[in-house]
């Protein structure tokens, strides 16, 4: 051992006072608060998306013919397949729960304002591509709902002025479906869209780097009440954060696991298609809108979301409302949660 620890300080010199001076980054002590340390959240969800994706991508076969059988043969034969495919599943729902989470925070903290509003748009993109990637491996199990589901979300993307008919053919491989659209769909959710997020965290971390994290105060802390150290301390946290998900995903896994549908039968329209839940309030404003308006209402809705920042630094300047944001994302809360809850109540 002492001669492999020569080896490696003849090459990487660095002492332990070093180290400490590398991961004694200071902290703002309101990250010790779970609220404001959201960001790991997601990411440590996203570790766990990659490894069970990986083993459940062992088995699948991105046919129409195959698809379903090889989805029922990870979940009934497979040793500890149904807790692979359960822990994915429950760790997508945890993820996007997550990183909505972390946007409300960004944004009734303000924490998009000047210099960051940059990192705000590529944080809704990265909202906006782990909702993709959901659709895209919800619909990979060739159950009735999730070919349906497919049908029905290239459909909507045809609905989009000028592009939307091209969209739908290079999402479906076709005009309609057919025996390549599943593969494109597993490329997109095991390979590009990952690829894409991947390199969306790189850069959303590369500029908290570089600008810091935003610091909050509160009125018992005047003063934003001092830092802390990154290492052992944050570290510590975000792992006792990593393993409680993990104990949770588990439970949920165990208790709840994921179940199959009926198989897709494409000749058969369901009475009723029901989407995964983080789609609730986009498909009930569908159905209280016709297609265009409805498809250009959503479109104007994100555009808005993504633009926020510099609509919020007009309002600041225009505007005696200097906080209007903090009541408007407030009413915006209330009304996907009135939509939500409706089109959760209706009977599936």
């Amino acid at each position: 051992m002492m001669s492999v620890r020569h080896w490696f300080g003849e090459r990487l010199d660095v002492s332990g006072e070093d180290l400490r001076w590398l991961t004694n980054e200071p902290v703002p002590n309101h990250m010790k608060r779970w609220w404001f340390a959201l960001g790991g959240t997601p990411a440590y969800l996203y570790a766990i998306q990659i490894v069970t994706g990986l083993l459940l991508a062992f088995y699948y076969e991105p046919s129409p013919s195959r698809a379903y059988q090889s989805v029922a043969y990870v979940t009934d034969e497979v040793p500890f397949g149904w807790y692979v495919r359960s822990v994915h599943k429950w760790g997508a729902t945890f993820m996007i729960a997550a990183i909505v989470l972390h946007q409300m925070r960004v944004f009734f903290s303000g924490a998009y304002r000047k210099p960051r509003e940059i990192n705000w748009m590529i944080g809704m993109s990265m909202l906006v591509c782990t909702l993709t990637i959901a659709f895209t491996g919800y619909s990979l199990v060739y159950e009735q709902l999730s070919y349906w589901g497919a049908t029905v979300g290239a459909n909507i993307a045809d609905g989009v002025p000028l592009i939307g008919s091209t969209v739908k053919r290079m999402l479906l491989g076709g005009d309609s479906y057919n025996s390549h659209t599943l593969a494109r769909f597993f490329v997109l959710h095991g390979a590009v869209l990952p690829i894409i997020l991947t390199l969306l965290i790189v850069v959303h971390i590369a500029i908290v780097r570089l600008q810091g994290v935003s610091e909050l105060s509160f009125e018992e802390e005047p003063d934003g009440g001092g830092t802390f150290n990154l290492f052992p301390d944050h570290v510590y946290m975000e792992l006792t954060i990593g393993l409680s998900l993990m104990v949770l995903l588990s439970a949920l896994a165990t208790v709840f696991p994921a179940t199959m549908g009926p198989l897709a039968d494409p000749l058969t329209t369901p009475e009723v298609i029901k989407p995964e839940w983080f789609f609730y309030v986009a498909f009930r404003w569908l159905k209280l809108f016709s297609g265009t308006v409805a498809i250009l209402s959503m479109g104007f809705v994100v555009f808005t979301m993504f633009c926020w920042p510099f609509i919020d630094d007009l309002i600041r300047r225009k505007t005696r409302f200097s906080e209007a944001s903090v009541w408007i994302g407030l009413l915006a809360v209330v009304l996907i949660s009135v939509l939500m809850i409706w089109e959760a109540a209706v009977a599936h």
